[in-house]
């Protein structure tokens, strides 16, 4: 019997684990990562890089050192699924087929979805951490920052890692209460989420550090336009009578964050979900196969599933999907389920992180056998020293 063909479209957390852990698990098939880019990023780092204690080199490697042994990697990109016809059509012109097929691109950044981010972004004081080249920036503005008003952002849609746009909001005011000057700092949280965190137990102690930090919070606010050279930030907000109306905020420094959503190819695609505006991935949220496409399952970022976007959440997907693609090829009966763990780890302050853990009901689900809503100093070591090698070790070699 000919090799099961499998391609996995995208080479990033999700595509390497799940490829890795399938060759381990079955030898015989015959696996194809598709994925254009020549480096690998450990974007979970970039948040530590802007707080100024995490060298941006070290969360880059080179692509072709994680291609699991016993798999292939096309340096293409994908621009055309045709699941009908078990096929891919790359930017290159050239077609693959599959018996399954894992899609995994994770999710594209919509700079331009607020009107002159992208011209301003890396100097006028505005930086992102969403960004390889920007995010040391952040920490230029941060260390030398005298005091003023300073904006974080957090878009109305869902973004990768949903607690970046706040977690460097913290460690900036930690920075400047040590440098004495957090009461010249007049710090403005502009969120497109109706809160500042999703499960009310980590919720409490962020509300916390909010209150002892003096932050200003609006939710509910869209973000539509960045003047870096007038130093203005426009956003919309509803009234009290439900009319939307345009504001604007002038400040000294900014950390913006821009709005996310499945990249295009997969938009444009019939494996979209014509009911999501973000154009994500149609899967069953415990299984992660295709609603309407047998043969195909995706994890990570670009699925429509209801849970958070992290590193995290791949790290309980990509065993579901592995166990359910070879069901799916031996004509078995899926057993793999995924509840939606996610886990955030946010940093309230410099040495101390809370690590929120949670499912689809929005249920703590902690790992350790203590209270997880208490920042430690513990899992502040765990997030910048034990999580990235166990990264580049144990998860892209899907060993964890």
């Amino acid at each position: 019997m000919p090799a099961k063909k499998i391609i996995i479209v995208g080479g990033g957390n999700a595509g390497l684990s799940v490829a890795a852990r399938l060759i381990k698990k079955d030898k015989s098939l015959d696996i194809t990562i598709i994925d254009p880019s020549a480096k690998h990023y450990y974007q979970p780092a970039w948040t530590l890089v802007g707080a100024g204690i995490f060298d941006i080199s070290k969360t880059v490697r080179n692509q072709a050192d994680y291609i699991p042994e016993g798999t292939t990697w096309i340096k293409d990109a994908v621009t055309t699924f045709l699941p009908g016809e078990n096929k891919v059509v790359c930017t290159s012109g050239k077609s693959y087929g599959y018996d399954a097929m894992i899609v995994c691109p994770g999710i594209q950044l919509d700079w331009q979805k607020i009107k002159g981010f992208k011209e301003t972004l890396g100097k006028n004081e505005v930086s992102c951490n969403y960004s390889f080249e920007i995010a040391p920036y952040t920490w230029d503005l941060i260390k030398n920052f005298k005091g003023g008003t300073a904006v974080f952002t957090n878009p109305v849609s869902p973004v990768k890692c949903g607690g970046a746009p706040h977690k460097i909001m913290y460690l900036a005011c930690d920075y400047w209460r040590k440098q004495g000057i957090l009461d010249k700092c007049d710090v403005h949280y502009l969120s497109g989420a109706g809160a500042i965190f999703g499960v009310k137990e980590y919720a409490a102690t962020l509300a916390e550090v909010v209150k002892k930090d003096n932050i200003k919070t609006h939710f509910g606010v869209n973000v539509v336009e960045l003047d870096g050279t007038n130093k203005t930030i426009y956003y919309e907000e509803k009234n009290e009578a439900g009319v939307v109306e345009r504001k604007e905020m002038k400040f000294d420094m900014c950390h913006a964050v821009p709005p996310q959503s499945a990249p295009d190819f997969i938009k444009n695609s019939e494996l979209s979900d014509a009911n999501n505006p973000y154009g994500y991935v149609e899967v069953n949220k415990s299984t992660l196969q295709h609603s309407r496409f047998a043969n195909v399952f995706a994890l990570g970022d670009c699925t429509n599933a209801p849970c958070s976007k992290t590193g995290a959440a791949i790290r309980k997907q990509a065993p579901v999907v592995v166990q359910n693609v070879l069901a799916v090829l031996n004509n078995q009966q899926m057993h793999g389920e995924y509840t939606g763990y996610s886990a955030c780890p946010i940093p309230t302050q410099y040495g101390k992180l809370m690590l929120a853990e949670f499912d689809y009901t929005n249920t703590p689900t902690m790992t350790f056998p203590f209270d997880q809503a208490k920042p430690r100093w513990t899992m502040w070591i765990l997030k910048t020293k034990i999580l990235p090698w166990l990264y580049w070790n144990k998860i892209l070699k899907g060993t964890a």
